[in-house]
């Protein structure tokens, strides 16, 4: 049974305060006061900060892990952090992400095994839930969304990458919005629906119309000076055509 912090922490995606959340993304944060930008982040407006990891596998790079979110969460409780993983082996990283702090954990339909990857996954989403957090399946930028198809009406979260997944600061291909639309037909109101990749005030009005109700932004936020981020979170939050 989760703890009443841990309750209060989930309840960000499955009671949201409001919508669209948005989830700035520390993958483009300044590491060497790593602690500060989520900070400022989360002051200038942001709901959650989004926690990539990568395993140099799954995709082509290595970034971040369990120590430095558990460090994180011990100096800033109240945040909430959307683990986002980019590795071969999510199951075996669901609890110790669980202890170091995650509110929600979302892993790769690309990382399970083929015939079998609907079993693996409902398992894996069960596992997630029992530790305490909410659990999203995540739908890289060349797979179709049919590949998910058995896991949309488990996840509470669906993400869809706009690029190919492994590295921030790259070009939002808009083939993106019809997998948004597709998948907010077959899940309805009730799953929250992620973007990452290439998003930023020019694109959140199309995200947001196509069906997408959390925007995770990694250089939009974090590669303009802290006073210019408020301004950019509010312009993803309520953005008007031409922005």
């Amino acid at each position: 049974m989760p703890s009443d912090a841990t309750k209060t922490v989930t309840n960000m995606l499955t009671s949201p305060p409001h919508l669209p959340l948005i989830a700035p993304s520390i993958l483009a944060a300044d590491y060497t006061r790593l602690g500060e930008e989520c900070s400022s982040a989360l002051n200038a407006g942001g709901d959650l900060l989004h926690f990539d990891v990568m395993d140099g596998h799954l995709v082509p790079n290595l970034a971040l892990g369990t120590d430095m979110l558990a460090s994180l969460k011990a100096s800033m409780p109240e945040a909430f952090f959307d683990v986002h993983l980019m590795i071969e082996r999510p199951d075996l990283f669901a609890e110790p992400f669980a202890k170091a702090g995650a509110g929600h954990l979302t892993f790769h339909i690309e990382a399970m095994n083929g015939e079998m990857a609907g079993d693996q996954g409902r398992e894996l989403i069960d596992t997630i839930h029992k530790l305490g957090m909410t659990a999203g399946v995540a739908i890289d930028g060349p797979t179709a969304v049919d590949k998910a198809d058995s896991l949309l009406e488990h996840a509470d979260l669906v993400l869809i990458m706009a690029i190919r997944a492994g590295f921030s600061g790259q070009a939002f291909d808009p083939a993106a919005l019809d997998k948004i639309r597709a998948v907010r037909e077959r899940v309805g109101d009730t799953t929250r629906i992620e973007v990452d990749g290439g998003v930023g005030p020019a694109n959140a009005s199309d995200l947001l119309e196509a069906g997408a109700d959390v925007l995770a932004a990694a250089s939009a936020v974090f590669r303009v000076s802290p006073s210019g981020r408020a301004s950019v979170i509010t312009q993803m939050r309520t953005p008007t055509r031409g922005s």
